[in-house]
């Protein structure tokens, strides 16, 4: 059983590493996509404005590369099972975010939101993967231990 939970993390993380990686190199497209559905509220604008500056970047493209990289690095801790529990509730916080952010089903006519209500219920269905890893954690434990919990 551990080799098939194993394998099957690393399966569940190749997703992350691909997608994360997909957003570094297209950075710009991502970046444009970003924009158009993110704004900076008006109470940190004076200090996204500072970071621009300093690092010659848009918020948006800051935004790629912070999203890019976060999908990679929870994809390999959570491959490698290592810190899995933190990198897993960080996904879900992201992709709960993400969801209601890019997803916004409920304001589209029911036939034309299909693709979106699909992504959005893919997204919810990553979450649980996310909430196994998370209750599983780092150590082996017979099924009747881990259900024992609910």
């Amino acid at each position: 059983m551990p080799a098939f939970v194993t394998f099957g993390r690393i399966l569940f993380a190749v997703l992350f590493i691909y997608t994360g990686a997909t957003k570094l190199f297209a950075l710009q497209p991502t970046a444009d996509f970003i924009a158009t559905k993110v704004v900076v509220p008006e109470v940190i604008e004076p200090y996204a404005k500072q970071i621009e500056t300093a690092t010659a970047m848009t918020t948006p493209q800051l935004l790629a590369i912070a999203v890019g990289g976060l999908e990679i690095i929870a994809g390999l801790m959570i491959a490698l099972n290592f810190g899995a529990r933190f990198f897993a509730l960080l996904m879900i916080i992201y992709i709960a975010g993400s969801t209601v952010l890019f997803s916004d089903f409920w304001n589209q006519a029911a036939p034309d939101n299909a693709k979106v209500v699909v992504d959005a219920l893919k997204n919810l269905s990553i979450i649980g993967a996310l909430f196994m890893i998370m209750g599983y954690g780092r150590a082996t434990r017979s099924a009747e231990t881990a259900y024992g919990d609910v």
